[in-house]
């Protein structure tokens, strides 16, 4: 079973982007992919927004366990995501190629 976070109640959600943003973070930073992470965010963000704000306001789901701070219509943590979740697939990706490729 794992560990229950809910412990951190309203920060739930923030604190887990944070720390998996740390993670791709490292990834991306070690695998020296930078760029290649920025303009992935970059062109999948404004797709993601869209995607996200269109799927909370027809109820799709939600998110209990946020700080509540909004921003452009969307919880703070749902814009962390939409940073976090392409770092971390292109730091992953490059890591393991940079592994795998030699």
């Amino acid at each position: 079973m794992g560990v229950d976070i809910s412990v951190l109640g309203r920060y739930t959600y923030l604190a887990t982007e944070l720390f998996w943003g740390l993670i791709a973070a490292l990834l991306v930073r070690r695998s020296g992919s930078e760029r290649r992470a920025a303009r992935t965010i970059l062109a999948l963000y404004p797709l993601g927004y869209l995607w996200d704000r269109y799927t909370l306001a027809a109820g799709v789901f939600e998110i209990p366990l946020r700080t509540g701070v909004e921003v452009a219509g969307i919880p703070i943590e749902e814009h962390l995501f939409m940073l976090v979740v392409p770092s971390m697939v292109i730091g992953a990706h490059e890591t393991l190629c940079e592994r795998f490729d030699r």
